[in-house]
């Protein structure tokens, strides 16, 4: 009988938080792909500005600039408020993630194409709520 060793992989935050980028824009980009498919028409107009088609760029661009502002945002608490960081975090995270939504209550757009982008943007809080906070033990 042999005995194997099993090495326990870590990652490390680092890595994990870059994954979590990553997952938070492959989210946006999948729910945007099925809407696609779907036939939701991504053509929207806000107050004030002309009318614009949201396509897979913007999708990848916003959600990557989110998601690397909430992995800054972090590290900075990280840095200054070591113990309550991860908590202080979430809370501005589930704020902001509400927060995003009410723009679209203004917006001139299908049904489908708000239900996609707030699905995005709930998207984008899930992912990196779940996969940038230490861990603990």
């Amino acid at each position: 009988m042999s005995a194997t060793a099993q090495t326990a992989t870590t990652v490390t935050p680092a890595r994990r938080r870059a994954i979590g980028v990553a997952g938070a824009v492959l989210a946006c980009v999948l729910i945007w792909v099925i809407g696609a498919i779907a036939g939701v028409d991504y053509t929207v107009k806000n107050p004030g500005q002309p009318e614009m088609t949201i396509g897979i760029g913007p999708v990848v661009i916003v959600s990557l600039g989110a998601a690397l502002v909430g992995w800054a945002a972090l590290a900075v608490l990280e840095r200054f408020l070591p113990r309550r960081a991860t908590a202080v975090w979430i809370a501005l995270a589930v704020v902001l993630a509400l927060l995003s939504l009410f723009p679209l209550t203004a917006t001139e757009a299908t049904i489908g194409a708000k239900l996609t982008l707030g699905a995005m943007h709930l998207a984008v809080a899930a992912v990196l709520i779940s996969l940038l906070p230490s861990r603990h033990r």
